[in-house]
């Protein structure tokens, strides 16, 4: 028995099938905040491009060959911030932000869990605030299962420690 389907009707129904996947992500997207939303959400990155920048300048830069606790928090930072005024300057042509709805908050809450690990790390080391961090942002603001939340947190605080430690020769804050 022959296969009856000839190259358009395969494309006819790969196009159905995009149609129909456009139309529902449309449906579930949040109504568009246009180009005032843009804006402050570049404002907002700015900021926290330009409070990372100065929080990670207090850890110590060190040098290239020996960066200090603050030479990578302190150049993503930058780069957080440098996007951000670039997004003020051609967000204002732009519609494809979002209006705020209660899921915004989420961001802000991980920036101050952020925060916290930031003014926490001097004091208890780095271990303790990594932990608390990785489970606030995997349990409550991911929504992951407590189970897969242990595992990736601790396996995540376990890899940055060896890898800032031992591999980057990082002088962290750290209780072992």
């Amino acid at each position: 028995m022959s296969d009856e389907r000839t190259p358009a009707s395969d494309q006819d129904i790969l196009a159905e099938i995009q149609a129909e996947v456009a139309h529902d992500l449309e449906e579930e997207r949040p109504p568009s905040g246009g180009p005032t939303y843009q804006v402050i959400g570049a404002l907002v990155a700015l900021v926290v491009g330009i409070g990372g920048a100065v929080l990670s300048y207090g850890y110590g830069m060190g040098s290239l060959r020996q960066p200090g606790a603050g030479m990578w928090p302190f150049v993503v930072s930058v780069a957080i911030a440098l996007m951000a005024a670039a997004l003020l300057v051609v967000g204002r042509g732009l519609n494809d932000s979002e209006k705020f709805t209660r899921s915004s908050v989420l961001p802000a809450v991980g920036l101050v869990t952020f925060i916290v690990l930031a003014m926490l790390m001097p004091v208890i080391g780095f271990e303790i605030p990594s932990l608390l961090l990785c489970v606030v942002w995997l349990r409550f603001l991911g929504g992951e299962t407590w189970r897969s939340t242990i595992i990736t947190a601790g396996a995540t605080v376990a890899a940055f420690y060896f890898l800032f430690l031992y591999g980057l020769r990082i002088p962290l804050p750290h209780l072992f």
